[in-house]
């Protein structure tokens, strides 16, 4: 009796082990559980392996969506050498609906015109914007409505001095564009005077986000300008001119400043591996602009809506393209996520003479509007048009927002501008 005791109790466990299982199966079994169970295990092994079994030939070639462009910008950081092919590959181990991580972007000169309507479009698509302007052109009106968003800082200082930040990419904008700007401080726009020394701003504050761009390992992108080409020989100017510029005129500090950055951007490129990106941009109008800053569009906007004559420099048979912001903001991203380097011009190769722009204006804003003539200013250039054939080809972008359609919109915010003046 005793051995049989013993041995019952030797088996008990198994037993025990035996009732669970059945226990657990019928649970399984009861009310299709276990149908639920398997279609569950069949979904999450479709949703984790989904996005090796899809065909990446258009990521392996370049593709241009929001998605693997991000995941590309991301993986830079981790390696310099081949980031792409890390990148797409990086892209395709997330699986389906995961959101790529966000980049941490500086954009200097952020509170400009340009700037920052690319600190709208940054913030917009779910990155994290540092902004560094000193407001000598800037304006923190421009950047308010972002004031309460997490992901954006805006920082006051002047990129002649060194900063750190820790950031994936840097559009490098601070630099005064316009005529009144330049021309007013010249020094201040190739040369600033902190004691004891005498620093460039074009080149120090491009050597300083290079600088910054290399220790961090980010990808730098430099606005350059059409400005590069000086008083062209060549119509419309390809990227290969190399131009015509007075290095000793009025214009030159902004010109020569330009021309020198570009030189220092490919530098660091060939010198010191820097991922570098450049944009000539062309000139550019819209929302934002300053009311007095000198340049044609907003001279005319402001002039009509003032009910003053519309200035005409010269015989106003000079010609000159526009462009409206958001082409150009949209070309600046898509240069900043592709493969190439530039030079690229991004402009609108529309082609009006002053006279014919001072038409579009009148019939905009007021029929009745006049115009009255001034002598010419020196180095103005005679012809200014993009050849954008580059960048149609290679980074398949060109301006879709005719003069006609943006000048309106430039309108209305000149018109609220100009009402909160009085």
């Amino acid at each position: 009796m005793k051995r049989q005791s013993s041995m019952s109790k030797q088996h008990r466990p198994h037993h025990h082990r035996t009732s669970l299982s059945r226990t657990f199966a019928s649970y399984l079994l009861r009310e299709q559980r276990l149908l639920f169970v398997l279609l569950g295990f069949l979904l999450a092994s479709f949703f984790f392996l989904y996005p090796s079994l899809t065909p990446h030939s258009a990521a392996a070639a370049g593709s241009s969506s929001a998605t693997n462009t991000a995941a590309a910008s991301s993986a830079r950081k981790t390696s310099r050498g081949g980031a792409s092919s890390v990148s797409a590959a990086a892209a395709r181990r997330l699986p389906v609906g995961v959101r790529n991580p966000s980049l941490r972007v500086v954009v200097t000169g952020g509170a400009g015109f340009v700037g920052s309507h690319l600190v709208d479009k940054l913030l917009a698509r779910g990155d994290s914007v540092i902004v560094v302007d000193n407001f000598f052109t800037g304006r923190k009106d421009n950047v308010a409505h972002h004031l309460g968003n997490p992901r954006f800082e805006l920082i006051r200082h002047d990129v002649v001095e060194p900063i750190l930040l820790e950031v994936d990419q840097i559009y490098h904008l601070a630099c005064p564009a316009s005529p009144v700007h330049y021309k007013f401080n010249p020094i201040k726009t190739i040369i600033s005077f902190p004691l004891p020394s005498m620093y460039k701003t074009n080149v120090m504050g491009t050597l300083n986000m290079l600088g910054l761009a290399k220790r961090v390992g980010a990808r730098f992108l430099l606005t350059s300008t059409s400005e590069v080409y000086g008083d062209p020989l060549e119509h419309p100017q390809k990227e290969s001119y190399w131009g015509h510029v007075n290095p000793i005129g009025v214009r030159s500090c902004y010109d020569e400043g330009k021309r020198t950055a570009e030189t220092l951007t490919m530098d660091y490129h060939r010198g010191a591996s820097v991922e570098v990106r450049i944009a000539r941009i062309f000139n550019t109008y819209g929302p934002r602009m300053c009311l007095d800053d000198g340049r044609v569009v907003s001279n005319f906007v402001a002039q009509a809506l003032r009910k003053q004559p519309m200035t005409v420099y010269g015989d106003g048979k000079q010609t000159r393209s526009f462009q409206y912001v958001s082409d150009l903001v949209d070309g600046l991203v898509t240069l900043m996520e592709s493969d190439h380097i530039g030079p690229f011009n991004l402009g609108n190769p529309g082609e009006f003479t002053m006279l014919e722009l001072a038409e579009v204006v009148k019939e905009t804003i007021d029929p009745g509007a006049s115009v009255e003539f001034k002598p010419n200013t020196a180095d103005d250039p005679h012809m200014r048009k993009p050849d954008i054939s580059k960048a149609k080809s290679l980074l398949n972008w060109e301006p879709k927002v005719s003069l006609r359609r943006g000048l309106p919109l430039m309108v209305s915010d000149f018109q609220k501008r100009i009402m909160d003046e009085k």
